[in-house]
């Protein structure tokens, strides 16, 4: 199934859940714990293919995707190697998830 929609919602469960601080809304947003800050972008295998979708503007990066994307995802941050920490999320349709990538 070709997922066309990202899991915000999902997200920012997964990052509420972990106690973070999670501010703005849509496919882009802020989670803060602690001293760490996190840009947290969701989207879908395809997104990333754009050229300049992955490009780091963060210290540390996350992105979070259908787990059926995650394999698409990192094939895509693997050849376009993008400055920062990086981790991959695959989230399902419960809300459950995985880290694939961690930074």
């Amino acid at each position: 199934m070709v997922r066309t929609v990202p899991p915000n919602e999902e997200a920012r469960s997964v990052f509420e859940r972990l106690g973070y601080a999670v501010s703005g809304d849509g496919p882009e947003f802020v989670a803060e714990r602690k001293w760490r800050s996190v840009r947290v972008r969701t989207l879908c295998a395809e997104d990333a293919a754009r050229p300049g979708a992955l490009d780091a503007e963060y210290g540390l990066e996350c992105l979070v995707t259908w787990t059926d994307c995650v394999d698409e995802l990192d094939d895509h941050l693997s050849e376009q190697s993008p400055d920062g920490e990086w981790a991959i999320i695959g989230v399902d349709d419960e809300g459950e998830y995985e880290v694939h990538r961690a930074a």
